[in-house]
């Protein structure tokens, strides 16, 4: 009976005081306080994402080995084509992707106003022919279409100069030129790793190899040695200036068509692709990302990542 007794009691009392006997007591004002701090932290950490136009930013872009460097006339955007695709780099913002494709971008060229020529391998989710032959791009790299040689040219170095198409052609070790990217003529085989086209003679190119600089007068049908250092990647301004980088990192500049050159500068590492626009520098270099130097390559800032 007394057992009985403490039992009606104690319901009777959890009556009064408004909750079952059963009921959980109320969170303590350290927990409420604990979970308002962690709601307040997440809603910090979206707004930190939040970039100026009121946008998410997106995780950093994955650029694998880029294998060449030009800049779009339209804006003044750096782009990037590396073994996954094509990429814009804005000064003022991260790199992203330029359109779906994802294709193996080996030969790069920017001939005008959101206007690129480009080569390589599809990627591995397309079909098709392994090479990709010549391929154009008129809305910045947005859309591509096949111009010539589908599954018959891998470019590994592409220039426009002279309203003419220059290519090295890995496939077979040919230099190929066409006037209208529909039609070719090879030329000389050669075993060449880069080269340049004169801004004032379509007949004038310089090419780096593996025994040094050597130059053609014929358009690349003939080629002798140029002596000079023993240069890695070129690139020959439209107003003369030339400018090449080598394998060590360091920048040289020339005013005489590679008769002369002058050190201005050094990057470390080992460059993939290079692009010169005034003293406004642009070098990809192998496991450390891309670079810009704004003063002939005296010191250098990182675009990406």
């Amino acid at each position: 009976m007394v057992k009985a007794a403490k039992a009606t009691s104690t319901r009777a009392l959890a009556r009064r005081a408004g909750a079952r006997p059963s009921q959980r007591p109320a969170p303590s004002r350290r927990v409420l306080l604990a979970v308002v701090a962690a709601v307040l932290l997440a809603v910090a950490a979206v707004v930190w994402a939040v970039n100026r136009g009121g946008e998410v930013t997106p995780a950093p872009v994955s650029i694998d080995h880029v294998h060449g460097l030009g800049v779009n006339p339209t804006d003044g955007v750096l782009y990037a084509a590396a073994h996954n695709g094509v990429f814009r780099l804005p000064a003022d913002g991260p790199a992203s992707r330029v359109g779906d494709g994802q294709q193996d971008t080996m030969g790069f060229t920017v001939t005008g106003p959101n206007h690129f020529l480009a080569s390589g391998h599809p990627s591995h989710e397309e079909g098709g022919p392994p090479h990709l032959g010549l391929i154009e791009s008129t809305d910045g790299g947005v859309t591509w279409k096949t111009l010539s040689l589908q599954g018959g040219a891998d470019f590994h170095a592409l220039r426009y100069r002279h309203d003419t198409v220059y290519g090295y052609n890995s496939t077979n070790g040919a230099l190929m030129v066409s006037r209208d990217g529909a039609s070719w003529e090879s030329r000389a085989t050669i075993a060449l790793r880069d080269f340049a086209v004169s801004p004032s003679s379509p007949e004038t190119l310089l090419a780096t190899t593996q025994t040094g600089l050597v130059s053609s007068t014929d358009g690349g049908r003939t080629w002798a040695g140029a002596g000079g250092p023993p240069v890695l990647l070129l690139d020959w301004e439209p107003e003369g200036r030339l400018w090449a980088l080598t394998a060590a990192g360091e920048v040289l500049r020339s005013a005489d068509a590679g008769t002369t050159w002058t050190s201005t500068g050094r990057i470390a590492g080992a460059p993939t692709a290079f692009a010169a626009t005034g003293d406004d520098l642009y070098v990809s270099v192998n496991e450390r990302g891309i670079f810009h130097s704004s003063d002939a390559g005296t010191t250098w800032t990182q675009r990406h990542p």
